[in-house]
């Protein structure tokens, strides 16, 4: 029970990888703050913050906080905040996982989109983690992690879809910014980003459906691979740009074959690798 009273708190965690880690964690011992938007059943995506939560109280021992939240409004963040302190006394871990993502070209990202990612992706991941840092200065061994990709300025990645990387790119500063800000309070603060595509939503609704989602890895390597990031000392591991399939190599996890959705059929490479 490497977690056992932590108090972990994951954004976008109704579903796929943020579910995935707040699953891995409560089977440690963690206690789970999950934010989502969907409270209502939608024909479109999987489960509620409520379904979420249940599955996750049912894996582990510890205590499991589903809280209905948009990490593009201030007023929402603090009250997810105030509402885990209240609750659990402290933040251990901060997970910034939700995003959007829009793959659309220049000419064709409309405004609205364009503030949607960014709103999402940059703004709120800065913004929760600025809420999350007093309370992170408390806790022993504290961490924040987001899920975004290693920094490369080959324009290759701009190209295709500027607006987007621009966004993920930014979390990945954010991560860039604070580790070194936050090195005199311990604080570690780290990105993670998978190897291969991962069956989510995302890829089923919006990416390449059932086409995609047969070569594409389950949630479970990416929650595997925190696991291990999340329990590293905070003052030596930040500053860092995990790819999932190397943090589990390092951990002597050679067998990678049981995370993939369709064994028989090639794995597609992630974005931004």
């Amino acid at each position: 029970m490497i977690f056992k009273d932590k108090t972990v708190l994951i954004t976008g965690g109704t579903r796929g990888i943020g579910k995935a880690i707040a699953l891995k964690l409560a089977r440690e011992g963690a206690n789970i703050v999950i934010v989502g938007k969907t409270a209502e059943p939608n024909p479109k995506l999987e489960g509620t913050i409520f379904t979420a939560a249940q599955e996750i109280a049912d894996a582990g021992p510890g205590k499991v906080l589903p809280l209905q939240g948009d990490i593009r409004y201030e007023d929402s963040i603090h009250h997810i905040v105030t509402t885990t302190i209240a609750t659990f006394g402290g933040i251990d871990i901060l997970v910034n996982n939700a995003s959007a993502i829009n793959l659309s070209a220049t000419e064709q990202t409309e405004t609205k989109r364009f503030d949607l990612i960014h709103s999402i992706n940059v703004r709120g991941t800065f913004l929760m983690s600025q809420a999350c840092i007093p309370h992170l200065k408390k806790a022993h061994n504290p961490h924040i992690l987001n899920l975004s990709p290693p920094l490369n300025m080959d324009p290759r990645w701009f190209a295709p879809h500027l607006a987007y990387t621009m966004s993920k790119y930014g979390m990945s500063m954010i991560v860039l910014g604070l580790a070194e800000e936050l090195k005199p309070y311990r604080i570690a603060a780290n990105a993670l980003w998978p190897r291969t595509t991962i069956a989510t939503a995302a890829v089923k609704n919006l990416l390449g459906g059932d086409f995609l989602m047969q070569r594409s890895r389950t949630p479970e390597i990416v929650a595997d691979a925190a696991f291990f990031i999340l329990q590293k000392a905070s003052f030596e591991t930040t500053g860092n740009f995990f790819i999932d399939e190397d943090v589990l190599l390092k951990e002597g996890i050679t067998d990678l074959g049981k995370y993939a959705v369709n064994p028989d059929q090639k794995l597609m490479p992630d974005l931004f690798l």
